[in-house]
């Protein structure tokens, strides 16, 4: 790492994470031909940088304890794949295997063809599913004629199923697929800060099946446009070696940025003549700052600005976030009576199962387990069954084994059982914050030089939290590249 020159600008990003990382690889890029480049520093209060995203190996398999992919259709991780060198190194899933299960009256049932979770664009498959009674398909095709509805108000994405798709829409598919992705009750859930498309397709087409067919051809068409030529990517990938091969690219991508990990923030404050901030240490001291990027959750980072900007805190508390975790499981293929034709399966809440879902890993994407074994991934706990994530280890794996045994008959005793835990992490999107986030951004024009990143403001993904910190990072070039 090269000595700072004289009157670099001092900027300290707070998280080590994927939206903290980001944040730092982004004032290095944007920095690069500065006169007077920043001295940049990066502080993590654990030992090993990358937060949720963690992969281990172990025994022929590779183990990803948090996110073990990445949406394709949201730009920023695949093009940061590509300025870190790692286009080659993306892969998609499993072409032969391309369907998901949901738990009906104790059997994995296949979700229909052409059911992008809130309504079908295939017609045969959906009649053809017994996942819905017959009340519940004719209820559903009646969405074509349900009006809009007026005014802009938020609603929850629960009480826009209920009314365009019906009930049983909601409790036996969206409900489950929905926990899937954020684990939270989709009463809570705001549709305008998750799910803005169905919100559009219902202002443009008056109904959303009508919307999300008119988007199947227009991709179709797309397509067959775009001919065979260029890399094409399914809808999600991820890297060869798993998430954690990020993580180690970003780290050695970050030049003279220096990182701190094991050194936890105890607050951010105002500063003096020094600098116009400072981040105080739990172990004690300070460094100045001339800016300042805290990549945390929501919750993290209000608890260091309380001192400084009460009102900022406030709004930061308000985000709530779910507990949850995941619990790698490994067996003999020939333990396994289940086909495994298929990514997983998700569990609605009206099931009264343990388990919020399940990826078949060493099915989803290829070098996940070696060969003559299967690896599975169990999710547990979030926004509806909070106590299910804080049992220990023993009743964790009973449960998870318990629920594997009466929906994929596996009574085996597997090769090996991982848990990794994430407490509140997930954050969860509550009807109304979409206000709190511009509100929150009404507060820091008040604060210069103090920018937020994190899974807590505008999507909650690895894309999400990528474009989050390279945001922050943008909002402080000014400052970094100042002489």
């Amino acid at each position: 790492m090269q000595p700072p020159s004289p009157g670099a600008k001092r900027i300290v990003v707070v998280g080590g994470g994927i939206a903290g990382l980001a944040a730092a690889h982004r004032l290095v890029e944007r920095s690069a031909g500065a006169a007077v480049p920043p001295r940049v520093t990066l502080l993590e209060a654990s030992p090993r940088l990358g937060g949720v995203i963690d992969t281990r190996a172990r025994d022929g398999f590779l183990l990803e304890g948090g996110p073990d992919s990445f949406l394709t259709e949201k730009p920023w991780a695949l093009a940061l794949c590509r300025r870190l060198g790692l286009a080659g190194e993306v892969i998609g899933t499993n072409e032969a295997c391309r369907r998901v299960f949901v738990v009906r009256a104790g059997r994995l049932e296949v979700v229909p063809e052409g059911f992008y979770l809130l309504a079908p664009v295939r017609v045969l498959p959906f009649l053809a599913t017994p996942i819905f009674s017959w009340r519940g398909k004719l209820r559903m095709m009646m969405e074509l004629f349900i009006r809009a509805r007026e005014g802009d108000a938020d609603e929850s994405l629960g009480d826009f199923v209920r009314r365009r798709m019906g009930r049983e829409a909601l409790d036996r598919l969206v409900e489950p697929m929905v926990a899937g992705i954020y684990t939270a009750d989709p009463d809570a859930l705001s549709l305008k800060a998750t799910f803005p498309r169905f919100l559009e397709m219902e202002r443009t087409y008056g109904s959303v099946t009508r919307g999300l067919r008119a988007r199947a051809r227009e991709r179709k068409t797309a397509s067959a446009e775009r001919g065979a030529t260029g890399v094409r990517y399914t809808l999600f990938a991820t890297l060869r070696g798993g998430m954690r091969a990020l993580v180690d690219a970003l780290s050695a991508r970050l030049g003279a940025v220096e990182v701190r990990t094991g050194v936890r923030a105890a607050a951010v404050e105002p500063g003096g003549a020094e600098a116009p901030w400072r981040v105080r240490l739990a172990s004690g001291g300070d460094v100045p700052a001339d800016a300042v990027i805290l990549a945390l959750p929501a919750h993290a980072s209000a608890d260091l600005l309380r001192g400084a900007d009460a009102a900022l805190a406030g709004l930061l508390d308000g985000i709530p976030y779910a507990s949850t975790a995941v619990v790698n499981v490994a067996w003999r293929r020939e333990d396994v009576p289940h086909p495994l034709d298929g990514f997983g399966f998700v569990s609605p809440f009206a099931e009264g199962r343990e388990l919020v879902g399940v990826t078949f890993s060493s099915v989803k994407f290829a070098g996940r387990a070696p060969e003559g074994a299967v690896l599975v991934r169990a999710f547990v706990g979030g926004a509806r069954r909070p106590d299910l994530a804080e049992r220990d280890d023993a009743a964790m794996e009973a449960s998870v084994r318990r629920e594997l045994r009466e929906l994929m008959g596996i009574a085996a005793a597997p090769l090996f059982v991982d848990i990794w835990r994430h407490p509140r992490s997930l954050s969860q999107f509550p009807v109304g914050h979409l206000d709190r986030v511009a509100a929150l951004g009404g507060r820091l024009k008040a604060l210069p030089g103090l920018a937020l990143a994190g899974n807590g403001y505008d999507g909650g993904g690895v894309p999400d939290s990528i474009r989050s910190g390279e945001s922050a990072a943008d909002t402080l070039v000014g400052i970094a590249n100042a002489d």
